[in-house]
């Protein structure tokens, strides 16, 4: 079972499907929606004990949030929401659950066939997915 050590490093996307669908049920309009869908994001995962940080690399636009696992924080995300979010590491599955104005989202991050898998799903279970695979590991000190 991976540890959360394992889903350390630089991970370039590769493949995506539905992102269009989720970021519109999140509420994105449509300029940013169309500027999303043609990123080609890195994916930057550290991390120090129990604290996590996850960057987000592209042309268009970086963002990035450290927490320590397990604890909920206040996350800003890329189309500007703000969440109370909390990240935990179960059965080799990195979860992300945020919530915002009465709306969930659940983000899980794991390791398959050697690229990192995320699952986007809202609560209403349209859900996104994309394969990352590793371009430039970052070690853990």
């Amino acid at each position: 079972m991976a540890t959360v050590q394992q889903l350390e490093g630089r991970w370039r996307l590769v493949d995506s499907k539905g992102f269009d669908e989720y970021m519109k049920e999140l509420g994105v309009g449509i300029a940013l929606r169309k500027m999303g869908a043609m990123a080609k994001p890195d994916c930057i995962i550290t991390c120090d004990g129990k604290n996590l940080t996850i960057k987000t690399e592209s042309t268009l636009k970086t963002t990035q949030f450290s927490c320590t696992l397990g604890e909920k924080f206040e996350e800003t995300t890329a189309d500007g929401r703000k969440t109370q979010t909390v990240c935990n590491f179960t059965d080799g599955v990195l979860v992300q659950h945020q919530e915002w104005d009465g709306k969930e989202s659940t983000i899980t991050r794991k390791l398959k066939d050697g690229k990192l898998v995320v699952v986007s799903v809202t609560q209403l279970c349209l859900s996104f997915l994309c394969a990352f695979i590793v371009h430039i590991p970052v070690l853990c000190h």
